[in-house]
């Protein structure tokens, strides 16, 4: 089984992550952020890990902190689970249409974290939500679950649309990412043997 628990503790936040890649997209996510708890659900179940979260966090100051450490234990977890990577197809890509909002996901799970991110929240908040914290919790995913990953806002704006279609994109291009390649399922997906 391709699984894993994270346990992250800091003066900030208190967070515990569990993940299993071979899974049918349950999920069960709870700290505290409505908007987020709703966009790690979507994470979960397009791709089809099983994915639960239990994060307590200084939320009297702001979701930030929450936010960026669930990214950062995410991305542990994905690392953790895959172990050496062999027989994933590692590359995987989304474009995906969301109403108004489309979004392209390209991301490799190469262990060399590069982030680029071209997306534009037309509004500060979705509720009492900062939108600017997407880019942060995509941020963090990338840099600890050593992936490069792209994404690029094509058309949008309705700001809860935008960052639902990033979730639900990234999800997609993840799922194609750490599944297992019939055609090379003993192999690691790299001509230098490791990655």
């Amino acid at each position: 089984m391709r699984t894993a628990k994270i346990t992250r503790k800091t003066a900030e936040t208190d967070i515990t992550v569990e993940v299993n890649l071979d899974g049918t997209g349950l999920y069960d996510n709870q700290t505290g952020v409505g908007f987020f708890d709703h966009m790690l659900d979507q994470l979960g179940r397009h791709a089809l890990i099983d994915l639960t979260v239990r994060a307590t966090g200084d939320l009297h100051i702001d979701d930030h902190h929450t936010v960026e450490d669930v990214g950062i234990a995410i991305g542990q977890a994905l690392t953790q689970a895959l172990g050496d990577k062999k027989g994933i197809r590692r590359y995987g890509s989304c474009l995906l249409a969301m109403d108004d909002a489309q979004i392209r996901t390209a991301l490799d799970l190469s262990a060399r974290p590069f982030f680029i991110w071209n997306n534009d929240m037309p509004t500060p908040k979705i509720g009492t939500f900062d939108t600017e914290l997407v880019r942060e919790f995509f941020q963090a995913l990338s840099t600890h679950g050593g992936i490069t990953l792209h994404i690029d806002q094509m058309h949008g704006f309705n700001s809860h649309h935008i960052a639902e279609a990033t979730f639900k994109s990234v999800a997609r291009a993840l799922r194609e990412a750490v599944e297992v390649d019939p055609r090379k399922s003993d192999a690691i997906p790299s001509t230098k043997g490791a990655l």
